[in-house]
């Protein structure tokens, strides 16, 4: 009989166990798998760039790749850009400067205003939905903030995060929760993402 009751105790306390687990939240502590971002850098349309000559202040230093893939820069004309690497297209126009004998040796650096030709898509409980352009090193927090921060009726520990990787889409949930009060890392963005809010239950 004692044996009999010690079974009933422990089958109970498995049972209160499985109940007590698939309780929690759906993240807990560390961010669950997800494929690292990819850091896809390359320039195309609509992309702003900061592109700076060293020693040279009169020329213009903000630029965007028209939707020809082209930056039209000063004394070089129309450059095919789309595709390139920062530090490509750098190269091309210290290249071009060379060339067309307007500088002997300049140092260029090109750096990524607004990757426009990049985003990302915020859904479901957020006060401004809409796809955002990528900018360099988007985090999730970051995206939700441009998309106006949560509404009253987000849960917030239930955020999908869907990328796509190697062709095959992949879907983790994050407990945005545990990112704001910093137990948890912040995850870098990339190209193509989809976060998607889900609303609380009442």
């Amino acid at each position: 009989m004692v044996h009999v009751n010690q079974t009933r105790r422990q089958f109970s306390l498995a049972l209160v166990s499985v109940w007590v687990l698939g309780c929690q939240p759906a993240t807990q502590g560390k961010v669950p798998r997800l494929s690292a971002a990819s850091r896809n850098t390359t320039l195309g349309p609509g992309d702003l760039l900061r592109v700076e000559i060293v020693g040279e202040k009169d020329l213009p230093t903000e630029f965007q790749v028209a939707a020809d893939g082209t930056v039209s820069f000063p004394y070089i004309q129309d450059l095919a850009v789309a595709g390139l690497e920062p530090q490509e297209l750098a190269k091309k126009i210290r290249e071009g400067l060379i060339e067309k004998q307007i500088l002997l040796d300049p140092s260029v650096v090109v750096s990524v205003i607004e990757y426009r030709s990049k985003m990302v898509t915020v859904l479901g409980q957020v006060q401004r939905p809409g796809s955002f352009n990528l900018l360099p090193g988007m985090t999730l927090l970051q995206a939700v903030s441009m998309a106006g921060g949560f509404t009253s009726i987000a849960q917030k520990n239930r955020v999908n995060l869907t990328r796509v990787s190697d062709g095959k889409a992949g879907t983790v949930i994050i407990n945005m929760e545990l990112i704001y009060e910093g137990t948890s890392d912040d995850i870098l963005l990339q190209s193509g993402d989809s976060i998607y809010v889900n609303e609380r239950v009442f």
